[in-house]
């Protein structure tokens, strides 16, 4: 597993279970929720994260 950066996130509670229904609908953690649509929010905006895991388009279904 590649190393990854821990930080602290404070999230209103209505904001956390959004994101918990969300994440268990789409078989994923919520962490992995919140990094795919992190993700899929640089992506939109033409940001490439340096170093990108070929996993992150693998997940998405497309190539880039």
């Amino acid at each position: 597993m590649a190393d990854k950066k821990a930080f602290l996130l404070r999230l209103d509670p209505a904001v956390w279970a959004g994101l918990e229904r969300l994440a268990q609908a789409e078989l994923r953690s919520v962490n992995a929720q919140i990094e795919f649509i992190l993700r899929d929010a640089l992506a939109r905006r033409g940001v490439k994260p340096k170093n990108a895991p070929a996993r992150a388009a693998s997940a998405r279904g497309t190539v880039d």
